[in-house]
């Protein structure tokens, strides 16, 4: 049987650390809040859009640039800690940014502080590509 060097080793762990870096960032482990599709997204808020918070975490640039879901209220993740006290905890919170990233650490935040929190997989981009209302 061959020996696995050292380096070997140690790679395959950095490879490991790396994918499971991925997986927490995206909210695919160690998530205290739920993750949506698009559509499921969209779907609730039809259902539910009086007792639902629609959280853009993206930069005013971005929204100018990529158009917003109706009805979101804008408030920069760099923003969102002096903020909070203004957010009904009575209310459900979905969270989007540009690809997915940033409303996932929203939602790690949102969700340690006791609010009911749904991450919108693939952000934005993610609501454009399945054709759902955008207003610019």
């Amino acid at each position: 049987m061959k020996k696995i060097s050292p380096s070997n080793i140690i790679l395959i762990l950095l490879l490991g650390a790396g994918f499971l870096y991925y997986l927490y960032i995206k909210g695919l482990i160690f998530a205290n809040f739920d993750n949506l599709d698009p559509k499921d997204a969209y779907t609730l808020l039809q259902k539910e859009r009086d007792r639902i918070i629609l959280l853009d975490v993206r930069t005013s640039e971005e929204v100018k640039t990529d158009g917003k879901i109706p009805g979101s209220v804008l408030v920069p993740l760099d923003q969102l800690p002096n903020k909070i006290d203004k957010l009904d905890k009575n209310k459900k919170i979905l969270v989007y940014c540009r690809s997915g990233t940033r409303s996932v650490s929203a939602s790690r935040l949102l969700s340690s502080l006791g609010f009911k929190v749904y991450n919108i997989k693939g952000g934005i981009n993610g609501w454009k590509s399945e054709n759902l209302p955008v207003e610019k």
